[in-house]
C-alpha cells in the first residue's frame, strides 16, 4: 500500500482542521484545546479518536455550528451576535434614529458653509 501515507496525512489535515474549526461547547468528552494536542502529537489515532468521540454531534463537515442551528433569517449575518446590541424598545429607536438624522442634517450644513462661506 504505497497510497497510505497519504491517505494519514489527509485524515490528519483533516481533523486537525476539523478541531481548530469545532464549536468549543460543542466538543464532546475531553477540552478543545486536548483534543487539539492529541490530534497534533498522535495523528492517526488521535484523528480516528476525534472523529468517532470528540467531533460535535452535529458538526457539520468542519465541525461548525451544523444544520441544527441556521437561522430562518433571510440576513442572517445580520441576527444577535455575542456583544452585538439588539433593539428591545421601538421608540428608543426611533429616537436614535431622529438624533442621527438631525446630526447628518448638521455636517451637511457645516459642510456647505465651509465650501461657500460668503453665501451664507
Amino acid at each position: 500500500m504505497p497510497y497510505l501515507g497519504l491517505i494519514i496525512m489527509i485524515l490528519w489535515v483533516f481533523c486537525l482542521i476539523d478541531v481548530i474549526t469545532a464549536d468549543d461547547s460543542g466538543v464532546r468528552h475531553l477540552p478543545k484545546m486536548l483534543w487539539l494536542l492529541l490530534v497534533i502529537f498522535i495523528p492517526l489515532a488521535g484523528s480516528i479518536v476525534w472523529l468517532l468521540v470528540g467531533r460535535p454531534i452535529d458538526g457539520g463537515i468542519w465541525g461548525g455550528a451544523g444544520s441544527g442551528q441556521r437561522s430562518n433569517s433571510a440576513f442572517p449575518e445580520y441576527d444577535a451576535k455575542p456583544g452585538r446590541a439588539v433593539a428591545t424598545n421601538p421608540d428608543a429607536d426611533e429616537e436614535f434614529l431622529r438624533q442621527c438624522r438631525a446630526r447628518a442634517e448638521e455636517q451637511r450644513r457645516a459642510a456647505r458653509n465651509q465650501r461657500d462661506p460668503e453665501d451664507s
